[in-house]
């Protein structure tokens, strides 16, 4: 098992993409070269991957941004694949992420999840999340 940020574009990494995101979301859109080469350039953006047996079998997105109350982390787009499941891939992300926040000067590393995942909400308070009293409102841009 290998846990490491991805910082250049591979046909591996794109594969890896489309196999997993649908597996955290049906409604996900598959990202283009493009996309992706741009969401590795993007200093604030950190993609770390689970490898396991030589292939990607995981992911997580770390968003750190500076705003005038801190610099503040979230944690996005979590997900293991089915075949992998029971490895503690999903742990072994989520650690390297809360080191990653703080190594970079995060005050505080947030993530939200679907109230229906119970084995995630398990594994993050496992991670030492605790759950955090707020309303999340969101708005949707359709695309043109």
């Amino acid at each position: 098992m290998k846990i490491y940020r991805v910082t250049d574009y591979s046909t591996a990494l794109a594969e890896a993409l489309a196999r997993l995101l649908p597996q955290l979301s049906a409604s996900a859109q598959i990202p283009t070269t493009e996309q992706i080469e741009a969401l590795l350039r993007n200093p604030n953006t950190h993609l770390f991957v689970a490898e396991n047996e030589g292939a990607i079998v995981g992911m997580l997105s770390l968003v750190v941004v500076d705003i005038p109350t801190g610099r503040k982390a979230w944690i996005e787009d979590v997900v293991v694949d089915e075949a992998a499941r029971g490895l503690r891939l999903g742990q072994a992300l989520v650690e390297k992420a809360k080191e990653e926040a703080a190594a970079l000067g995060a005050q505080r590393l947030y993530l939200t999840s679907n109230p229906s995942r119970k084995a995630a909400h398990a594994l993050y308070k496992k991670c030492g999340f605790e759950e955090y009293n707020t309303t999340l409102f969101r708005t949707i841009f359709t695309r043109k």
